[in-house]
């Protein structure tokens, strides 16, 4: 196997020009695949952490048929007490549970004392909010962001205080209807402005639970959902399974479901543009594969005609075919070898010195975002692996062809 490999590397070093230009766009190949993957997984990567760590979280808790009614905002379709501790207890025992936060979503009247429209609003626990929500703050673009908001204070989206024309420290009043219909108002003063963000949740404002009680009147401890955080977003598919075995098989008196669980991929559109990126990063690697494939068969079919003579004498003393296969088989893995090692050296710097310059991005109405391409191990070794694959595919035709010549019509080519 030695006397291969060392005949296998002259022939390479003996057809240079051939053996550059074929190792050459294996490594443009390489280079491509594993920049796009650093690049796209970064933009992925930023864009879940947006979704999740701002608005959604890793998973979401509701009461069975409250996420296909969430339009209306429904109040009769709130986790009771009982509801409540049963999930708190459920999410205490799973160890890949960071935190959680308990919100109450309505639907509200919206006046600034001149006008008036309709407001989503999200009932929240300020601290539990910030410790689930971490980048939360970082939608504050106006007013304090400090502790998020305290009793009394409202955080309003973008576009209402925009279009009531409403500014940080101004008073408006919010008017809702609770679970029996009647009607409630109360005063606030504005404390922040949120940043808009496209999707579900990214027009709400934000409100006290405490005051959200206090003015839908509630008085039992009741939530519309219970948005989770986790130590790990790899682990939410385990969790969602754990959770869904506990929560999700639980029936009530009339044997029907009680809860519903939600990882942030079925609650956000977002999650169809990562599938995209996924998809995206598959055809790059087929283009891949069809490139080193075609390179690979290219220059093994001209080695073969251009060494049939050569290709004859070994057969002639002896050489079993075999061998002659190993022989070029051998030379298709060693030029494998080469395009990634040089293609995986290049992307690794290249992918440093793109986190060395900082480059930054705008990403809807976000502006600044730092691009910080990283690329798993077990990406470069797969893509290590498929080229180094197809390379001996793509090199055993051209082989069973020279190990199946006639050694006398091999000798007597011209």
């Amino acid at each position: 196997m030695f006397n291969i490999l060392k005949i296998a590397t002259k022939n390479l070093s003996r057809y240079r020009r051939r053996t550059i230009l074929t190792s050459s766009l294996i490594t443009l190949g390489v280079v491509a695949v594993l920049l796009f993957v650093s690049v796209s997984g970064s933009f992925k990567s930023m864009m879940i952490g947006q979704i999740t760590d701002s608005m959604l979280g890793h998973l979401q808790i509701h009461r069975k048929g409250y996420l296909a009614s969430i339009d209306s905002l429904p109040l009769n379709k709130n986790l009771t007490g009982k509801q409540m501790a049963k999930v708190e207890e459920v999410l205490t025992e799973e160890e890949a549970v960071e935190s959680y936060t308990l919100r109450i979503k309505l639907g509200a009247m919206f006046s600034n004392y001149a006008e008036t429209t309709n407001i989503r609003l999200n009932a929240v626990l300020p601290e539990k909010e910030l410790q689930s929500m971490p980048l939360l703050g970082d939608r504050v673009i106006k007013g304090k962001k400090e502790g998020l908001l305290n009793k009394g204070e409202i955080l309003l989206p973008e576009l209402i205080a925009k279009g009531m024309q409403v500014k940080v420290g101004d008073t408006i009043v919010l008017v809702a209807n609770n679970k029996d219909g009647s009607v409630n108002g109360q005063a606030f003063l504005v404390r922040g402005v949120l940043e808009g963000i496209t999707g579900p949740g990214g027009r709400d404002g934000i409100m006290h639970l405490e005051d959200a009680r206090e003015l839908l009147r509630i008085q039992e401890v009741e939530v519309s959902e219970v948005a989770v955080r986790l130590k790990d977003i790899g682990q939410m598919n385990k969790v969602y399974n754990s959770l869904q075995e506990k929560l999700g098989t639980m029936t009530n008196k009339e044997g029907k479901p009680v809860f519903e669980v939600h990882t942030w991929e079925k609650l956000s559109p977002f999650f169809n543009i990562a599938k995209m990126i996924d998809l995206m990063t598959l055809f790059i690697k087929i283009m891949l594969v069809a490139i080193v494939l075609v390179s690979i068969m290219n220059v093994m079919i001209m080695a073969v005609f251009e060494r049939i003579n050569e290709i004859g004498t070994i057969a002639a003393i002896g050489t079993k075919p075999g061998k002659i296969l190993s022989l070029f088989v051998t030379e298709g893995f060693l030029l494998g070898i080469l395009g990634t090692f040089a293609g995986t050296i290049i992307s690794l710097l290249a992918i440093a010195g793109m986190n060395a310059t900082k480059i930054t991005f705008d990403f809807g109405r976000q502006s600044g975002l730092l691009l910080a391409p990283t690329i798993g191990t077990s990406n470069v070794l797969t893509i290590v692996a498929i080229v180094i694959f197809i390379a001996v595919l793509g090199s055993l035709q051209p082989a069973f062809k020279a190990a199946r010549m006639d050694p006398i019509e091999a000798l007597r080519h011209v």
